[in-house]
C-alpha cells in the first residue's frame, strides 16, 4: 500500500488515523478495536452495519423497499466489467466527457480523489502528470483491477463508502465523480462528505446526465417499479441549489454534449478534432437546438 494514502486513512467511527499492522495486513485503530484487510494493496475501509432506513431515496420511501447501495453496487461490479472494450461511439462519447472533466481540474492539484473510479481513467491520465491519484469505489473489484491496470508509484486505491468517509478533512486538492451522484439516495450528504475532505481552494468535479427523464419499469424479482440503470436523481441548473450548501462554496455548472451529436453519430465523424474545437462546435449547436445531454457542476470550497 502506497505511504501517501496511509497517510491520510482514518477509522470511520473514531476519525483516528489508522495504523498498519504489517504481521496481520490490516490496518487497525488503536483506540478501539477496529481493523480493516487490505487485499492486493487496497484496504477495505467499509462500515461493518447500515441502517436501510438511513438509504432511503423518493422511490424507495414511496414503495417502502430497501436499498442497500454497497451490496447493490459489489454486485453490479461483478455483473459488469467497467475495463472491456467499448464501443466506438459509447468510446468518443465517454472521452469527450472525460476531456471536459479534465479542462476544469486545477493545475495546482497534487492529489485527486476519484470517487467511483470505474476503469481508472483518471489515474491513467494524472499519474502521467505527475499527480497522485487514489481510486476509490465501493465496489471491492474495481479499485483492485484499477491498481493492477495502473500500475504507478503515484496511484493508489481503495475500497470506502463515501458516506463514511475515511480520509482525514482539508487533505484532498481535487475530486472527481463522473456519473455517480445520480445514483445515489442523499446527493446533498455526498456533496457536503466530499467537501469535508477537500482542502481550501480545492475544486469537487461532478459529471452527471443533464435534466434526465427517469424511466421507471417494473422489476422482475420484486414487482415494484425500479428506475432505469439505477438513476434515482436528475439534476439541472435550478434543482442543483437544492443540494448544495448555502455557505462556505461558489458553484458553477456547465451543459454539453448535444443529443443530436450523439444520434447523428457525429462523434465517430469528429473525433480527430481538439477538444477545444469539438467543445466551440458544440456549443453553437446547443445555441440552435438547446439539447445537452452531459451536466457538470464545480463546486470549490473557499478559503475561511
Amino acid at each position: 500500500m502506497k505511504q501517501f494514502l496511509l497517510d491520510l486513512l482514518v477509522d470511520i467511527d473514531t476519525k483516528e488515523n489508522l495504523k498498519l499492522n504489517k504481521e496481520l495486513n490490516k490496518l487497525v485503530c488503536t483506540r478501539v478495536s477496529n481493523s480493516y484487510d487490505i487485499i492486493d494493496s487496497v484496504p477495505i475501509i467499509l462500515p461493518k452495519n447500515i441502517d436501510s432506513k438511513k438509504l432511503e431515496s423518493p422511490i424507495h420511501k414511496k414503495y417502502n423497499t430497501k436499498f442497500n447501495y454497497t451490496e447493490h453496487y459489489k454486485i453490479d461490479a461483478e455483473f459488469n466489467d467497467y475495463f472491456e472494450e467499448e464501443s466506438i461511439i459509447t468510446k468518443k462519447e465517454r472521452e469527450r466527457n472525460r476531456q471536459s472533466i479534465i479542462s476544469k481540474v486545477q493545475a495546482k492539484s497534487k492529489l485527486i480523489l476519484d470517487v467511483g473510479c470505474g476503469s481508472a481513467w483518471v489515474a491513467k491520465h494524472f499519474t502521467k502528470k505527475g499527480k497522485k491519484v487514489i481510486s476509490m469505489d465501493v465496489a471491492i473489484k474495481n479499485p483492485i483491477e484499477a491498481l493492477k491496470k495502473i500500475d504507478n508509484e503515484n496511484h493508489a486505491a481503495l475500497v470506502a463508502d463515501v458516506f463514511n468517509l475515511p480520509i482525514k478533512t482539508n487533505t484532498i486538492d481535487a475530486i472527481i465523480a463522473s456519473e455517480v451522484i445520480e445514483h445515489l439516495h442523499d446527493p446533498s450528504l455526498f456533496i457536503a462528505n466530499l467537501l469535508t475532505t477537500i482542502c481550501e481552494g480545492g475544486k469537487i468535479i461532478l459529471l452527471t446526465p443533464y435534466n434526465e427523464k427517469l424511466i421507471y419499469h417494473t422489476c422482475v424479482h420484486c414487482n415494484t417499479p425500479t428506475p432505469s440503470n439505477a438513476h434515482l436523481h436528475s439534476f439541472n441548473e435550478k434543482n442543483i441549489e437544492n443540494y448544495l450548501p448555502k455557505f462556505g462554496i461558489k458553484y458553477t455548472t456547465s451543459a454539453s454534449n448535444n443529443k443530436y451529436f450523439i444520434k447523428l453519430r457525429l462523434y465517430s465523424l469528429l473525433h480527430f478534432l481538439p477538444f477545444n474545437i469539438w467543445f466551440y462546435l458544440d456549443k453553437i449547436a446547443n445555441k440552435i437546438i438547446f439539447k445537452p445531454t452531459t451536466f457538470i457542476i464545480e463546486i470549490t470550497k473557499l478559503t475561511k
